[in-house]
């Protein structure tokens, strides 16, 4: 794994200290997985972080405090982060207490956390350890200030992208007749890791005939059968930064409705990605794409909804549907996928990932669009 330059760790801690002062907190308290690998670059489990106004700490416990040395010390950016790990013994000492002590040492009153992104058991049990400093659910500036990704992060997002492309042009020989969405799936899989991703930006979504019509159809033993449409939704994994893919075909030649079909899914995406830039917002691309097939035969069939934004969490803001007032800005990496779906007939979807630039967008997922599989 290969951690960004620490300035970049850096100017994200420094940012997050300035909103604190602008709120008025002396500390900030981060449990979401995808906070800690933004300001720590913690990619482990039972871990929470502590920024001060000057230090900042990773507290986790002895299963994880070897990777937490490795990946949160890298020597090119320990220097001017001040990250201090620390150690706790689960069987002496609540994680509660811990954080009093530390919190004590600084002499912060005022602390932020995250309150969506920790249970009601566990805060209960840390805030009677904390009943005497003023408890604050944090704002969303982290959530905000990860959608526009930095240089850095732009080149994980455009090698998970990669990854994912090579993954469904290796799979193409593979696919036959008979074969199980379950198989399918699971050598899918093989491919993404054997190329090198981390793992799965999600559970893989594939669906032939019928199921392709479940938006997030989970793999099953349904074998593809010639005239199937087939709808395939997955990702890649680099430095924790996802991908998201669809796309969809159909096994052997294609019937004028599926043929139809796919024609208006492509062409709902086109609209919205002719309009993708920075400064428009995600109900006029969503308005743009739906209006498509709303005035489609399809029309009845259609999925609410445009896309999402993509990187360290695959689902995060902005969410484009009709209600997004949220204007999209560069650096920000978004899906396009309207998408189609017939019950008891089967679906079709597009998806691809693309980074917002300065005057247009980039797409990042440039796999095959090939309709028709030659089975």
């Amino acid at each position: 794994m290969s951690p960004p330059l620490q300035p970049l760790f850096a100017q994200r801690v420094a940012r997050l200290r300035t909103h604190m002062a602008e709120t008025g907190l002396d500390a900030w308290l981060v449990f979401a997985p995808e906070h800690l690998r933004y300001l720590f670059n913690y990619s482990g489990e039972a871990a929470c972080g502590l920024i001060g106004t000057r230090g900042s700490w990773l507290v986790t416990d002895y299963r994880f405090i070897e990777q937490a040395e490795e990946e949160c010390m890298h020597h090119e950016w320990r220097r001017g982060v001040a990250t201090e790990l620390l150690c706790r013994d689960r069987q002496r000492e609540r994680l509660g207490q811990v954080l009093r002590r530390l919190l004590a040492d600084i002499g912060a009153a005022r602390l932020g956390y995250e309150a969506g992104h920790v249970s009601v058991a566990q805060w209960t049990e840390i805030s009677a350890d904390l009943h005497d400093f003023d408890l604050l659910p944090a704002t969303d500036f982290l959530v905000q200030a990860r959608r526009v990704k930095d240089a850095w992060e732009q080149q994980q997002m455009r090698q998970a992208a990669a990854l994912a492309d090579a993954a469904l042009e290796a799979l193409r020989p593979d696919i036959r007749l008979g074969q199980s969405e379950r198989q399918m799936a699971t050598r899918l899989e093989q491919l993404l890791q054997s190329l090198g991703s981390e793992g799965l930006s999600f559970p893989t979504i594939l669906g032939f005939g019928p199921r392709s019509a479940l938006p997030h159809s989970a793999p099953s033993d349904r074998p593809l059968q010639r005239g199937d449409l087939v709808v395939l939704d997955f990702g890649a994994v680099v430095n924790g930064y996802r991908s998201d893919m669809t796309r969809s075909h159909v096994a052997g030649p294609a019937l004028p409705w599926q043929q139809r079909m796919y024609d208006t899914v492509s062409r709902a995406q086109q609209a919205a990605l002719a309009l993708l830039k920075p400064g428009i917002s995600g109900s006029v691309l969503s308005e743009a794409s739906s209006s498509v097939l709303a005035a489609s035969e399809f029309a009845a069939h259609a999925g609410p909804g445009l896309g999402h934004g993509v990187g360290l969490v695959l689902h995060e803001q902005p969410f484009m549907n009709s209600g997004c007032a949220s204007v999209l800005r560069a650096g920000e990496v978004v899906t396009v996928e309207p998408g189609l779906y017939i019950r008891g007939q089967g679906g079709v979807r597009i998806e691809d990932d693309a980074l917002l630039l300065d005057t247009g967008h980039e797409i990042l997922s440039r796999a095959h669009r090939d309709f028709e599989l030659p089975l």
